[in-house]
């Protein structure tokens, strides 16, 4: 046997073993006969480097150090997930469904593990990319780290795609997250709070050896990509097994949503006796064309649920209440807590929202309180143990002035929360601001953390965005943590977002209630931010989803004299505040006014095409069928009931071809 074969005969040798203890536990060999083979194949790629493969069994010792971690944008968007914390939660989930889809509907019920959710790139078969969640949008490559942990193949067997990407949550058992903590006792140092914020801290350590000694693993459970030959996502789980990931196989198939909560009841006790956290079940609708037709909204799928376990509750003392003042000026009173450990964290604030909120549980400072972790990151107060409230307990007065600013605060009718209107003289407002012109989803200017903009603004140099452009490296370098390189790349990032486009910057420019899809929808409609800034109440609601409150809040957006300034440096300083020229030459009026329902599966086209081409050309699409719709454009596995409503409704029904012959 040759060198060569020899090499690639022991590489799949090791890759066997390791499936075999780190997917199935099940080892076939002694950890010393592995160890033995590993060595053998260490010297032979030694003696030979020409032979070298990244995916080697013997690159999961790490080794390699990373001192950035690049930022990698998702091919496929990473969404969030609906949460639902009751029977009548999933029940209104489902009507929602099937009033969409025809015909029967079938779930995959999941675990839902608390990890690091990654996202794992393969092609033929060899893993090339391993990007964290990050925003959804985009995350960080960890490529490396992930690499180290044994039980996500590096090469896989089977018929598998091309090319996908696989998702799932990155966990530490508690074995081996309590096995780390006795180590660090034993040497003097902190024990780690909780098993999902070190598997999470342990893919960005910069040197891989470290993150190879950590017992993590990887649990995967959703495929995405093209062309995948997969019909069902019970189907996904099970391709996803034979091609060699380790995929739960407590997953189930449910017929109707009496199996789904039986599923629920049943690993609301038994989640207890695993050996990874969880705190919930993951419901997907099982038919993929139908995840399809159901779509997405902005934030998550609509065929996907997560049902939460009952939250954990604890009760500590509340100290003190403070006020925060939001970048639109919206203050929120804070519950300040005699710290409490709560679900693996060390709890000393929780948020109180409103006015409202605090006269409802009649919470006062020296109560007893009840505190929740559920679907919230942040903690919140569920109620008050009277039982224990001091005699001389006083109501809660809510300030009446800003706590920053001292400006008297106002509270619009119908609305919960107080606001400072001190706009442009309130620090935490300007600063705030700044730091939403800059986030990833707005400007995303490459080296200006929110730190930094603190920084920018105490020292004077800046005092609203457009005061960004006018910055040098010599003004910056002075600042706290600045280094020359770090100065450089400040100036560099900035000058890089003048290439945004138009609608990010519309969303950048924090007008109250334009949130990225709104901006989107405006940007498109108005083309330039001139023709925004001239529209009228009664104009902006006849724009497809514009409400009264976003209208009445774009034109007093514009109406200040102090935003028009900024607006004109902007414009100044070579921001793009129309669409571009390039953009504009794919966007046509046709179809203006019309309503389409896209429903099927096509041959031309993907669904996500045809959507974009009705939105470019000026049409508007719609999930389900009414007396507004216009057309339906029907592919094959049409859904009967949604034939008949049309044939009802007196709506044609047009093909992909016939909609292309529209566009001509």
């Amino acid at each position: 046997m040759g060198i060569e074969q020899q090499i690639q005969t022991l590489r799949d040798e090791l890759n066997s073993h390791n499936y075999n203890y780190y997917v199935l536990d099940n080892p076939v060999i002694s950890d010393f006969e592995f160890d033995k083979k590993l060595k053998q194949l260490q010297e032979l790629e030694e003696q030979h480097p020409e032979f070298a493969d990244e995916n080697s069994p013997t690159k999961r010792v790490g080794g390699q150090v990373t001192k950035n971690f690049e930022t990698v944008v998702h091919e496929h968007r990473m969404y969030s997930l609906d949460n639902s914390y009751s029977k009548e939660d999933l029940l209104d989930w489902e009507t929602r469904i099937k009033k969409q889809i025809d015909g029967k509907v079938e779930y995959t019920c999941e675990l839902k593990y608390d990890g690091a959710s990654i996202s794992i790139t393969y092609e033929n078969g060899s893993l090339t990319k391993a990007v964290t969640r990050g925003d959804g949008f985009q995350g960080d490559d960890v490529t490396t780290n992930i690499k180290t942990i044994k039980s996500v193949p590096l090469k896989l067997k089977g018929d598998y795609p091309p090319k996908f990407d696989i998702r799932g949550e990155i966990v530490l058992p508690f074995e081996g997250f309590n096995k780390m903590n006795e180590e660090r006792i034993e040497i003097g140092e902190e024990p780690y709070r909780n098993p999902r914020n070190t598997a999470s801290g342990s893919l960005k350590l910069q040197d891989s050896a470290e993150v190879a000694k950590r017992p993590l693993e990887c649990m995967l459970y959703n495929i995405t990509g093209t062309n995948l030959n997969i019909s069902t996502q019970f189907e996904s789980l099970e391709k996803a097994r034979q091609w060699g990931f380790k995929v739960p196989t407590a997953a189930k198939l449910a017929t109707s949503i009496d199996d789904v909560l039986e599923f629920i009841d049943y690993w609301n006790v038994h989640r207890h006796d695993l050996p990874y956290e969880t705190d919930g079940v993951v419901i997907k609708v099982n038919d993929l064309h139908q995840q399809d037709e159901l779509g997405y909204t902005a934030k998550s799928p609509r065929w996907a649920m997560a049902y939460k376990f009952k939250a954990e509750q604890v009760s500590t003392r509340l100290n003190e209440i403070t006020y925060q003042v939001g970048r639109t000026g919206a203050i929120t009173p804070v519950a300040n807590l005699e710290p409490v450990e709560l679900a693996g964290t060390t709890v000393k604030r929780a948020s109180l929202h409103n006015a409202d909120q605090i006269e409802k549980l009649d919470i006062r400072v020296g109560d007893e309180v009840f505190v929740e972790k559920g679907g919230e990151i942040i903690p919140k107060i569920i109620a008050v143990d009277l039982t224990k409230r001091p005699t001389d307990s006083q109501p809660t007065e809510y300030i009446t002035h800003c706590p920053e600013c001292h400006t008297e605060l106002v509270r619009t009718e119908g609305e919960a929360q107080h606001y400072c209107p001190n706009y442009n003289g309130c620090h935490p407002q300007i600063v705030g601001r700044i730091q939403h012109f800059i986030s990833r989803k707005a400007m995303d200017i490459e080296g200006l953390g929110g730190e930094t903009v603190a920084l920018l603004v105490n020292a004077g140099l800046i005092r609203n965005y457009s005061d960004l452009y006018e910055l040098t490296k010599e003004q910056v370098i002075p600042l706290e943590r600045m280094a020359e390189k770090s100065a450089e790349n400040l100036i560099l990032g900035i000058e890089a977002s003048k290439q945004i486009p138009f609608e990010r910057v519309l969303f950048a420019l924090g007008i109250r209630y334009v949130g990225e899809t709104v901006a989107k929808k405006l940007a498109k409609h108005y083309k330039s931010i001139e023709n925004l800034s001239q529209a009228t109440i009664i104009d902006l609601v006849t724009v497809d989803e514009i409400g009264i409150r976003i209208a009445e809040s774009v034109v007093e957006f514009f109406a200040s004299e102090e935003n028009q300034k900024i607006i004109g440096r902007l414009k100044q300083f070579g921001a793009q505040l129309e669409i571009s020229a390039e953009k504009l030459a794919h966007q046509t009026n046709i179809l203006n006014g019309q309503t389409f329902v896209v429903s099927g599966v096509f041959e031309s086209l993907s669904r996500d095409d045809l959507k974009k081409l009705i939105e470019d050309n000026g049409g508007k699409v719609s999930s389900s069928i009414s007396s507004k719709t216009n057309y339906i454009i029907a592919g094959d596995n049409m859904g009967p009931s949604k034939k008949t409503k049309a044939e009802q409704l007196n709506i044609p029904i047009i093909d992909e071809y016939d909609f292309k012959n529209m566009l001509m």
